[in-house]
């Protein structure tokens, strides 16, 4: 296991700037996913540590490795493509064992390490069908398998379900998650997909439309804390409010125009967190609570009108206009079959929060 290190990287294309000076520390062993909206530089950044592009400024390590100019077919690194780009006039053990082959190595170990991969992918039954035969989650299983079967490194994954229904989706990101559990080999996870990201990753880095890196961390660091307004409003859904810092020396207050004032928590002094300085509030919708009835114990508090109402299973999804004009969103968890209340069309609610949930971020 070697972790993989990315130091002032850059490309070009067509003229445009792709990747601008990223600096990236994957970790050895980690499932690490890298997500970011379409055309963000995200599988460019892969290619070039995969080596299929070439790198015009900054370097690649791997380990204590530098791999910046070591030709693809030296890196230990295998890639799994959106397209699986499996041969399409080869079988599933030809397609697998194509890299055991150029390696020549002996005739009985490309078996047994074929047999051995066929047998932990489900695949054996499936041993001498095309492509063509298998339906897309077995030929993800195969392009996985002809990805792992040389042992490398690292792993590069690129959007590799994207193809797939959402129910077969969820399944084969399990499978990926125990996969790399039981391999504890480098995972690199390409989406724009949050739901995967938050899924599979240990770690992750949300990269922004400029090709440079916002925010590294954990799931539940990036989604709970996020350092900015784009990492806030990507990763998830949020309520964005806009108002002036107050009293941050002693009960901290945000104040919106035309909304009131309203308690908040800081957590983290920031050189930017002065008093009456402009900022942005980040509110998730499962955060609020709503009702239209009175409660206690809240920090905050505001009314607003249901406006629209969208079911989603295990959760209802309310779309409230405020008293400014303003429409947010708020999720209520569906766990009761009959709930002592019931929240309708315009009818006019009560949203509580607590200050505790509530991130500041820089406008």
């Amino acid at each position: 296991m070697r972790s993989i290190k990315l130091s002032n990287l850059t490309k070009s294309k067509h003229g445009s700037l792709i990747i601008d000076k990223v600096n990236l520390t994957i970790p050895a062993g980690k499932f690490f996913a890298l997500l970011g909206p379409s055309g963000c530089g995200k599988t460019t950044l892969l290619r070039l540590i995969a080596g299929l592009e070439d790198a015009e400024g900054g370097q690649i390590y791997l380990g204590e490795e530098d791999i910046t100019h070591i030709p693809i077919n030296q890196r230990p690194i295998n890639m799994v493509f959106q397209s699986y780009a499996l041969f399409p006039h080869l079988d599933v053990f030809d397609n697998i064992a194509y890299s055991l082959k150029l390696k020549k190595l002996p005739k009985l170990v490309i078996e047994q390490k074929v047999f051995k991969i066929l047998e932990s992918f489900h695949l054996v039954d499936h041993i001498h069908k095309l492509p063509s035969q298998l339906s897309g989650g077995q030929q993800q299983r195969v392009a996985l398998a002809r990805a792992i079967v040389s042992e490398p490194d690292v792993l590069l994954l690129d959007e590799p379900l994207a193809a797939l229904d959402f129910k077969l989706r969820e399944r084969m990101l399990i499978e990926l998650i125990e996969l790399q559990d039981k391999l504890k080999t480098t995972f690199v996870y390409v989406t724009h997909d949050q739901f995967e990201a938050l899924t599979v990753a240990d770690q992750m880095a949300i990269m922004n439309h400029d090709g440079a890196i916002e925010q590294i961390g954990t799931p539940k660091e990036i989604y709970e804390f996020p350092i900015s307004s784009f990492v806030a409003k990507f990763v998830g859904t949020t309520n964005i409010f806009s108002g002036q810092l107050k009293n941050i020396h002693s009960d901290p207050e945000i104040t919106i125009p035309d909304l009131g004032t309203f308690k908040v928590y800081l957590s983290q002094k920031k050189p930017w967190m002065v008093e009456g300085h402009e900022v942005s509030m980040s509110i998730r919708p499962e955060k609020i609570f709503i009702t239209k009835k009175e409660a206690k114990n809240f920090s905050n508090h505001m009314k607003g009108s249901v406006q629209s109402i969208v079911y989603h299973g295990r959760s209802t999804q309310y779309n409230i206009t405020l008293k400014n004009g303003m429409r947010i969103q708020v999720f209520e968890q569906n766990e009761e079959h009959f709930p002592q209340e019931v929240v309708d069309y315009d009818n006019e609610v009560n949203l509580y929060w607590q200050k505790e949930n509530v991130v500041i971020l820089e406008r």
